[in-house]
This record gives structure tokens, sequence and C-alpha cells, in this order.
């Protein structure tokens, strides 16, 4: 029998229709009853694709025993972190402030009846297990405490509801200067694997904002050290394995240091940002495998994680029970397929994509190159390989469309339809759908099934991710329309999110900051100092000042230690050293290639026969050659 959320539309909460739990969504009625029945509340948080809440599903919300019990002391509250981040960011800083470190998914909070939490976690097993508290002797003891009315329970859960109150704190400030450079750079070199790339040992995350900042300011300072860096890590990240060298596509992150053994789920937002990351990097050092790896990216979204233009949230690690499966490869098969493609000695070719008889994953093979230089019989190989999966069951795919996702996607085509003009048409499409989809009377919306009608407001970061979209279509294409565009939705975040240099996530039912540093992936708040950079020198001078406060209301935390938030440090660096901005009409700037100056942006000005450089307040220079651009702008520096 299938509980309430069998009536909801997230992918995440079907999932979790037959459990024996019953399950309540994020509802007034959860609450009412919890309070009226005087029980605790216990909240779970996760996501379609995340390998530990398939887990904790399976060992303790399908355990029928553990159910019985919870049901009869508790109400239960399940939500889709990434349809209401908002509710996932509130107790996440629950999670860190009651046990100083950052929690993840699942997330377990357990609340008072009147929903006053007191106890956070992330997986909790069955039972006690290796100095874990089990759930069901977790659940055994709060539910007594609840039912008697335990006082100290009762007063913690006060007191840290205390402390999860906003703060108006007065604002410290510090001179923002170009020491940020240098103490960002040190900080990256003190924590780079100098070995395999990268900037943690395991697991290890692609760290795309960071890699774009250090590019950002290779492009600056021309300095090799930086080079190292940023190539080092595309280099290692792409042999394979965190890169799935078949289908194409980066897996959310990988559980050794050589980035070989990942978590098999792809996210739209790793795949988006690393997309974007390569094919940036692939102009910046004139690098085809780069370039390659960005395209091959984008294609596996467009095949496989693309419908009616518009792109799903992610597909998951797991298929038919087992981590992995749909991904690896037996040595056999390998074999078998180097021999089909007439391939000249295959267990030496198996051994140079990474496979022998005793595997590099539980007995089975990822496939994994030496170098980005691929052997010549690889593409046929590759598509034999290819063949081999389509006999098997495709991981689970949340058909979930989230604005923020879906702009940071349609961006990366727009930089790769710089040089491929189908990426390009794909974005342009992909642009009209998200905006058809989720703008609705002038209502932005944050999530929705395909052909479902959106129900929840937008948060700070789909403004952000897409007005920095619209503004990047209006750099490929110069129709003014998406600059109107992109200044409509930064007028009304500026309205709705933002106070006096602070900003606002969301403002609604939970009212939470604006995160400095980038998590997951980088940071609502720098996306919009992005953004309004860029209006500032496109459209009008005073949505520069708006980005100022922004970054002075962080500047303390920013200057000391920018390696914590790169995005926002690299739009530091920008407003330090000034944009540039090239003016002519669209015959002359469609001319122009590869400008090398990071911080540059193009205006069409029809009635412009010469190509002028202007920074924020004045023009400085004229030209009538295109080839002479660069130059030209390293004068006005």
């Amino acid at each position: 029998m299938s509980n309430r959320l069998a009536l909801e539309d997230s992918p995440y909460l079907q999932q979790h229709k037959n459990n024996p739990l019953n399950w309540y969504p994020w509802c007034d009625e959860a609450f009412e009853r919890a309070k009226h029945e005087h029980k605790a509340i216990f909240i779970s948080i996760g996501y379609s694709s995340c390998h530990w809440c398939h887990v904790m599903e399976h060992e303790v919300f399908e355990n029928v025993v553990i159910a019985e019990f919870v049901n009869q002391h508790f109400i239960c509250i399940k939500v889709d972190r990434e349809e209401r981040p908002d509710i996932d960011k509130h107790y996440q800083e629950l999670h860190q402030l009651l046990n100083r470190r950052a929690g993840g998914w699942p997330l377990s909070i357990f609340s008072t009846p009147d929903n006053k939490p007191f106890y956070a976690a992330t997986y909790i097993p069955p039972h006690n297990h290796n100095q874990m508290m089990g759930f069901s002797e977790l659940t055994a003891i709060i539910a007594e405490k609840v039912a008697h009315n335990d006082e100290k329970l009762f007063q913690n859960a006060e007191e840290i509801s205390g402390y999860l109150r906003p703060k108006n704190n007065p604002i410290q400030a510090t001179p923002l200067n170009e020491k940020i450079i240098t103490q960002f750079t040190l900080q990256a070199q003190h924590n780079f694997d100098q070995e395999n790339g990268g900037f943690s040992k395991s697991p290890k995350f692609p760290h795309v904002s960071t890699l774009e900042t250090l590019m950002t300011l290779d492009q600056l300072q021309h300095d090799d050290t930086l080079t190292a860096m940023v190539t080092h890590t595309l280099d290692s990240m792409a042999l394979g394995g965190l890169y799935d060298l078949v289908d194409g596509g980066f897996c959310r992150y990988s559980t050794d240091e050589l980035w070989l053994v990942p978590h098999f789920e792809k996210m739209t937002y790793d795949n988006a940002l690393l997309c974007a990351l390569y094919a940036q990097a692939g102009i910046v050092y004139k690098n085809s495998n780069y370039l390659n790896i960005a395209e091959e990216t984008a294609r596996f979204m467009l095949r496989f994680m693309m419908e009616d233009d518009l792109f799903y949230s992610a597909s998951d690690a797991d298929s038919e029970g087992e981590e992995g499966k749909y991904f690896v490869y037996t040595y056999e098969e390998i074999l078998l397929a180097l021999e089909q493609c007439n391939v000249e000695n295959p267990r030496d070719a198996a051994k140079a994509i990474g496979a022998s008889s005793e595997g590099n994953f539980e007995g089975h093979c990822i496939i994994r190159l030496a170098s980005l230089e691929r052997p010549e019989w690889f593409e046929p190989v590759k598509k034999s390989l290819a063949a081999l999966r389509t006999s098997r069951t495709y991981p689970f795919i949340d058909r979930k469309v989230i604005t923020a996702w879906n702009a940071m996607m349609i961006r990366s085509l727009f930089i790769l339809g710089k040089n491929r003009s189908e990426f390009k048409d794909q974005a342009l499409r992909s642009l009209d759908a998200l905006l058809s989809t989720m703008d609705k009377n002038g209502s932005l919306q944050h999530s929705t099934l395909i052909h479902k009608t959106p129900k929840i407001d937008a948060f700070l970061e789909d403004y952000a991710y897409l007005c920095v979209t619209l503004i990047e279509a209006y750099e490929i294409t110069l129709n003014e329309a998406y600059l109107v565009e992109a200044q409509r939705f930064a007028n009304k975040a500026l309205e709705l999110f933002y106070e006096e240099g602070k900003w606002y996530f969301s403002r609604g039912a939970f009212q939470t900051v604006g995160e400095l540093d980038d998590g997951t992936y980088p940071s609502a708040m720098a996306m919009m100092v992005d953004a309004l950079l860029s209006l500032g020198i496109l459209v009008d001078s005073k949505y520069r000042h708006f980005a100022f406060k922004s970054l002075e209301y962080s500047s303390i935390k920013l200057m000391k230690t920018p390696l914590y938030y790169p995005k926002l440090t690299q739009q530091t660096i920008r407003y330090l050293r000034g944009d540039r901005l090239v003016k002519s009409n669209s015959d002359n700037l469609l001319k122009l290639k590869h400008i090398t100056y990071p911080f540059t942006y193009l205006y069409n000005d029809e009635s412009m026969d010469e190509i002028t450089i202007c920074g924020e307040s004045s023009c400085f220079t004229s030209t009538q050659d295109p080839m002479k651009i660069n130059d030209l702008i390293r004068t006005t520096l």
C-alpha cells in the first residue's frame, strides 16, 4: 500500500511511496498532526541519485519492524533537496551547528512536536554499528524522551532554534586589494595534489570554480605554475573513471585520489560546469583534447539527459541493485571488443585502457587511459563497448527540470558554440524552452517535471545562473533581447533577495542566507555578482554599485581565505582589474577571434564603423583592424 508520497511529482519522493514508513511530503498537515498528537518529527532529506540515500532506504525505511515502531511514535517527512534547496540549506546549517562539520545526504533531522530540531545526522544504520548509534535504538530513546516531555531535550531544542534565527550583525569590511591574488595562489598551491591533480585527498571533487579562477589568473599573469595546476588536473580528471570514456560525461566525484573509481551518479550541474571549463581551457590553452572532452560531455547530455530541449537533473549510480553495474566491464568483454575491432595484441591493448583479469573495481574494469592522446584504435573499440551497454539497464534518471542547472548547461553550449554552430543552435532552443517553461506570468519558477506545471518559486540561484546565461547568449548572438531579459531578472533578484550588500538564498517560509563559498557548484551570490558586473559594463553602471556592496559585505572572509570562495574571488579580481568593453557593429564584432583579456565583453552598436575599446566610465582607443584588439586592450590595462 502506497503512502502519501504517491501523490507527489518529485521522482525522489516517488521512490519512497511504497516504503512501510508513513511518509508525508513537506506540508502543514504533517506539522499540525505532530503537534496535535505530541509526536516527534523525523525529517529525511535526499535526492534520487544519492547512493547512500538508497542504502538507508533499503536498510532502514524498508524495514517493516522499524517502520511499525516509527509510525507509532513519529511523524515522518520526506524532502527532495533538489526541489526544495531552501529547506535543505536550513537543515544543513543545523547539522554544521550541532556537529561542527559539514553535512551531506541523506540528511536526518529529529525535531520536537512543534518542529524545533535537536538532533542532526547523515546516514544512520538500522542498528548500532561501529560506534554509530542505530536508527532503531535512536528512535526508541527519542520517542521515550518526547513522550515524557524530557526537560533537557526540549530546552536544547529551544536554544538551538535561537541559534538558527537570522541575525543582523553589523557589517565589518576591509579594503579589497590585489593581495587576494597572492593569497589565493598560495592557498591553492598548498592544497594542490602534485601527483594526481586536484585540491584534496579522497574523496576528490573537481573544484571547478577553483580551476576556473586559476585559469583566469593564468590569463592575467602567464604563470607556468598556474598553468601546471590547471592542466595537470584537467588531464588527470579526463583519463577515465570520473570521466566516462564510453558514453561521455562526468560522474559526481572520485572515491580515490586517482580520479579512477567514482560514485557513478551523473549530475547535470557537474557536467554543465565541467563542459564549460574544458571548453574554455581548450580555447585558452589551444588544446584540442580539452575541446573534445567538452564536446563529448555535451553530446552525452544531449543524448541521455535532454527531452524537448530541457535537461533532466541527474542519473543514478546504481542499476539492478548494484553500483556502477551499467558502466563497468569484465576483462573478457573488453578482450572480445578488442578482437572484434581487429586490434593487434588485444591483451596489450586491454592493458592500455586500464583492463586486467583482476580488474580495477570490485573484479570489474573501469575504462582508463594512460594519457589524453588516445590510441588510433580507441574510437571503434569505444563504439563496441557502448553497444555492449545497450543491453544493460540504464540507471534511473530523475526527470526533474531545474532552472539554475538548465541555465548552467545552456551556457556551456553557448561557449562550445563559439567554435561549433550546432551547439549554439541547441543552446538557443534550450534557452527558449527554459524561459517558456519557467517564466510564468513574470514569475520565475525553480523546478518541474517535463510537461508538468512548475509550482515552486525560484530561488536566488535560479535568477543568478539564468542572468549569467542570458548575458552569454547576448555575447554570442548580439541580440539585445537577451540583455533586456537579463536586466529584468537581475532587477527582480535585487528586489527579492538583496539587502545592503547581503544576499538571501530564499525569503519564503525558510529565510536562508546566500552562501559565499562554492559548495557543489559556485555560490548563487557569486554568480549574481558576476551578472551585476556584466550588466554594469553593458547596460548601466548602477549594477556595478550593487556588485561592489556585495563584495564589500564579504570582504573580511574573502581577503583572509579566498580559496574557500573561488568564484567570488574571481569576481573580486575582476572588479579590481576592471572590465573592458569592445564596441562596434555586429559585422566587426563577429570577426573577432579569441580575446585574451578574461574580463572583456562585446557590445553591438550598428552606428559604429570602428572598433572601440572602453572601460567602466570612458573609452580608450579605436581601430579598424580586428587583429589588433588584444594588443590594444593590453595598452589600456
